[in-house]
């Protein structure tokens, strides 16, 4: 079965393959969504989230977040103010999607697509869900968009045939070899090797303080053209430079294969969720969830550093860190959060874990110190 054949059976949706999660964002933002409408957003996600909305000429409202999963607290958030809500799901854990009935709501379920809330997959809640291949998956890339309606979906597929770019085959071998490699390095518990090759390799993109240089003044400058995603190409792109190149045969295989094992994970996921959800350190509401085979478990520890460091020594990656939140990296581009504070605490304390190898985590986060509280 192809990609979008295995997403559409598991959430009913129509479905519309893609080579990224963030291209999808951009189309659902720019299909939904008119030029200046606002949009309430999380403060806490990948640098790139926040170029895509201010690509598609849309208006950035930080939201403040609950202190146990990361996500948008909606009792905390002015909805009347906003056009339209788009969700994170962090880690897996939900999104609080029925408060935001009435909105138009995109859900960003590149963390989500295992996630369900009464039974019914995330992504299937709002006008659009948009999936990733490369997280839950692990096949290195791809995407799909996920609408209820036929017509949305040919409007959208005709808007993405006009951004994609030609596929080009040696990129493809590349992606496939690279994620095969890094995938069985996992599971051998060989991190600290993989990593350097991966730096040696210059895999990693170099940063200096942020992971994406923001460039204010050539923000500036693209805003004047938006919307438009070329203009913010610049920053889209960052580690993920063929966000929007066509996929081939050989890197669809590679996503249905790797669509296809997601269940066979399935349980040792949630016996992993369980055993780190009782570590006095875990965020409040992963023991919400303990039948929901989340991407990964966050852990609120005091020193996230030597963490990190430690858990790379007995085999375990960390990723999936980000730059402290929007309020703090772009102001003058965005509306700030009424309560910031819970999103920096986030921001600097949270230490995900995969629940594959929480067994072999387990020595190390088990002696961790707890976040101190967070700041009123």
């Amino acid at each position: 079965m192809s990609p979008e054949d295995l997403v559409a059976g598991r959430t009913g949706r129509h479905c519309l393959a893609l080579p990224s999660n963030r291209l999808g964002l951009y189309l659902a933002l720019r299909h939904w969504c008119s030029p200046g409408q606002r949009v309430l957003m999380s403060p806490i996600s990948a640098d790139e989230i926040l170029f895509l909305v201010l690509a598609a000429g849309l208006h950035p409202v930080i939201a403040p977040v609950s202190p146990a999963d990361g996500n948008i607290d909606p009792a905390a958030a002015d909805l009347a103010t906003v056009d339209a809500v788009l969700t994170t799901n962090l880690y897996g854990l939900p999104d609080r999607v029925s408060a935001f009935a009435g909105k138009v709501l995109i859900e960003d379920v590149a963390h989500g697509i295992e996630t369900t809330v009464g039974g019914r997959p995330l992504g299937t809640f709002g006008v659009a869900g948009v999936y990733s291949f490369s997280k839950h998956p692990g096949a290195g890339s791809g995407g799909a968009i996920v609408a209820e309606s036929r017509s949305d979906l040919r409007e959208l597929e005709r808007e993405r045939d006009r951004l994609l770019l030609p596929e080009v085959f040696a990129n493809e071998v590349y992606s496939v070899l690279t994620s095969a490699a890094r995938n069985a390095a996992l599971r051998l518990g060989l991190v600290r090797p993989a990593l350097k090759l991966a730096r040696a390799l210059r895999m990693e993109e170099p940063r200096e303080g942020y992971r994406i240089d923001p460039r204010p003044g050539d923000v500036r400058l693209a805003a004047k053209h938006a919307p438009d995603l070329a203009a913010f190409d610049s920053w889209v792109r960052a580690d993920l430079h063929d966000y929007r190149t066509r996929r081939g045969r050989l890197s669809r295989w590679y996503q249905s294969r790797r669509l296809r094992a997601l269940p066979g994970q399935r349980e040792r996921r949630i016996a992993g969720v369980r055993l780190l959800a009782g570590l006095p350190t875990a965020a409040a509401a992963v023991r919400d969830h303990l039948d929901q085979p989340l991407f990964r478990v966050p852990l609120l520890v005091s020193d996230r550093d030597a963490a990190i460091a430690e858990l790379e020594r007995h085999g375990v990656a960390t990723g999936y860190l980000y730059d402290p939140p929007y309020d703090d990296y772009l102001p003058e581009f965005i509306e700030a959060s009424p309560a910031p504070e819970v999103a920096r605490w986030w921001g600097r304390h949270v230490l995900p874990v995969d629940p594959l190898y929480a067994l072999r985590a387990l020595p190390v986060v088990r002696t961790l110190g707890p976040a101190p509280p967070v700041a009123p």
